[in-house]
């Protein structure tokens, strides 16, 4: 770009009040070393975004500036443009109308690249400008992850098609497999997950089509894919199954297995489960960060019940269970409790199905029910090793409660989970194994009942004005409705228009005093023992989410979405 038409760019920001003299300064300086355009390195440095950029850009040009997320494109203008052209080019197709196709482009005097285009497309082909994010974006939402690479397959290998439809050959669909482009398509769903901040990816094959879907914070969403990605379904599980090495040929059994990849400097660690269906194999990939930091002032603990998390973990022995339903973060507040009391004078040992994580000097050991190794075989052997602390990863049937209990009162501190929906109906599960009364009451020090809610995306929140009806079922009183103020999430691309972006812990502690353990032995119900519990002082988990609400943390809608009614 010519220098006089920098400086102009340059005077225009500084009297829009966006960059300062000192920084045009650096931003120029930078310039001159590197040779990019000086708008792209003011955005580099920043002291500047693409959004307030390019509309001054495109006014110094002349040119018509366009934000592609705001508008809706027509599926007939899109196949203008093959997916391999608007990737490779960074453009994005907006517009078709009497032979003139206006395309997005971040760089608005590559010459080449419109006169590339006229002679591609046989057209006339009018640039606008947009941010490259943008267009990444507009790109993704509209061809699909990887809609370039199944172009790139189905252009080059029409056989391709014909040996996925049969899906016979086992060694044809190896060699697919290890095909480029399937790889590159493979590896361009994890990368894009782990952009999204991904915790599960789910590829489901049906009659006539192949979805893949994403969970964020704990909520599945489709993500765009080409639609001719059907045709090439069984080299993508082959390919996935060769990764974590397990059998090509075997379609009808359910398989696990695990992936250990690296992603922009992360080290992730991939739990495979392949699972038979009618339409073929459907895959679940749960990534697992390796660098993870399990901590128990990140698990959204109140003040209150951290002093009692801290009290309880430090108890020579006795059983703590965390319960909830799957998905709940049990596993991820087991292992902040384990971090926190190991140390060189303990010996910690947990059996778990599967091991999620790994913790550095703690002994864990992976259950194989095939081989005769289960929770209770493996419970007998790690006494042999002389433990101070014992997780189990969950309590099942009644062998396995009988020996953590055992366990648990001759001297040993134990961890263990529960499928419950609170922490009374953990009592209850336990008598309902074939436990003893007299045995659950003196050895286990407290149920842990817990929900993962999504927090409000702080880059969109705002007030809302409270439903009255609502509140009042939250307990709050007539006159003290409008004194109440509580936030909500508007959507941005933060959060991809969700209004949510990460998540926290909702807690309920039953703790196991005196009159509980009265009520215990005398076999009361989940209904009693939660009653007395709450005169005693418990909160319960909706009790809990009301504080993060109040706190600006959390919605009302999603403490009553994981929560039941009271």
């Amino acid at each position: 770009m010519p220098i006089k038409r920098t400086i102009l760019l340059g005077e225009r920001l500084i009297q829009r009040g966006l960059i300062s003299r000192r920084e045009l300064d650096k931003g120029l300086k930078e310039h001159e070393k590197t040779g990019q355009f000086l708008g792209t390195t003011l955005v580099k440095l920043g002291f500047i975004s693409e959004e307030e950029l390019y509309p001054v850009l495109a006014e110094q040009l002349r040119i018509e500036y366009v934000k592609i997320k705001e508008l809706t494109i027509d599926p007939n203008v899109l196949e203008k443009v093959p997916a391999r052209y608007a990737c490779h080019y960074k453009l994005m197709p907006v517009k078709f109308d009497k032979d003139i196709l206006n395309v997005a482009v971040s760089d608005p005097l590559d010459i080449r690249l419109l006169d590339d285009l006229r002679l591609l497309l046989g057209c006339d082909v009018v640039g606008l400008l947009a941010t490259e994010s943008d267009i990444t974006e507009a790109i993704r939402k509209y061809y699909g992850i990887g809609a370039e690479t199944i172009e790139e397959i189905v252009d080059t290998g029409e056989m391709a098609k014909d040996i996925e439809l049969s899906a016979k050959k086992t060694e044809d669909i190896e060699d697919l497999a290890e095909d480029a482009s399937i790889i590159k398509f493979v590896n361009q769903i994890l990368v894009q997950a782990v952009k999204d901040r991904v915790t599960d990816i789910h590829i489901e094959p049906y009659e006539d089509e192949l979805k893949v879907r994403y969970r964020v914070d704990g909520v599945l969403y489709d993500i765009p894919i080409p639609q001719n990605i059907k045709y090439f379904q069984a080299a993508i599980v082959s390919r996935i199954k060769i990764m974590a090495s397990l059998d090509i040929a075997e379609r009808r059994l359910p398989q696990d297995g695990r992936i250990k990849i690296k992603v922009g400097g992360e080290e992730l660690d991939l739990r495979i489960s392949i699972l038979p269906t009618q339409f073929g194999e459907s895959v679940d990939i749960r990534l697992l960060s390796g660098a993870m930091l399990y901590s128990l002032k990140n698990l959204g603990l109140s003040s209150y019940d951290q002093k009692i998390t801290e009290g309880l973990i430090k108890k020579p022995h006795g059983i703590i269970f965390v319960t909830g339903p799957t998905g709940s973060g049990k596993t991820t507040t087991l292992y902040a409790c384990l971090s926190k009391i190991n140390n060189k004078d303990k010996k910690i040992i947990t059996i778990e199905d599967p091991i999620e994580y790994q913790l550095k000097g703690v002994t864990q050991i992976q259950i194989h029910p095939r081989i005769g190794l289960s929770f209770a075989a493996g419970l007998r052997s790690m006494l042999r090793h002389d433990p101070d602390i014992m997780m189990v990863g969950e309590v099942r049937d009644f062998e396995t409660a009988e020996i953590t209990i055992r366990v648990a009162l001759t001297g040993h501190l134990v961890f263990s989970t529960l499928h419950t929906n609170d922490a009374a109906g953990g009592v209850a599960r336990l008598l309902d194994m074939g436990v003893e009364p007299y045995l659950a009451a003196s050895s286990v020090e407290c149920f842990v009942a817990q929900r993962l809610v999504r927090l409000i995306c702080p880059n969109c929140k705002v007030e809302k004005k409270p439903d009255k009806d609502i509140l009042k079922g939250f307990g709050i009183k007539e006159k003290n409705i409008n004194k109440v103020t509580i936030f909500e999430g508007k959507g941005c691309e933060s959060c991809k228009f969700t209004g949510y972006r990460g998540r926290t812990g909702i807690y309920e502690f039953l703790l196991m005093h005196e009159e509980i353990r009265e009520l215990v032995l005398h076999r009361s119900s989940a209904d009693q023992i939660k009653k007395k519990a709450l005169e005693l002082g418990m909160r319960t988990l909706r009790m809990d989410g009301w504080e993060k609400v109040k706190k600006g943390l959390t919605t009302i809608d999603e403490i009553i979405r994981v929560t039941e009614e009271d």
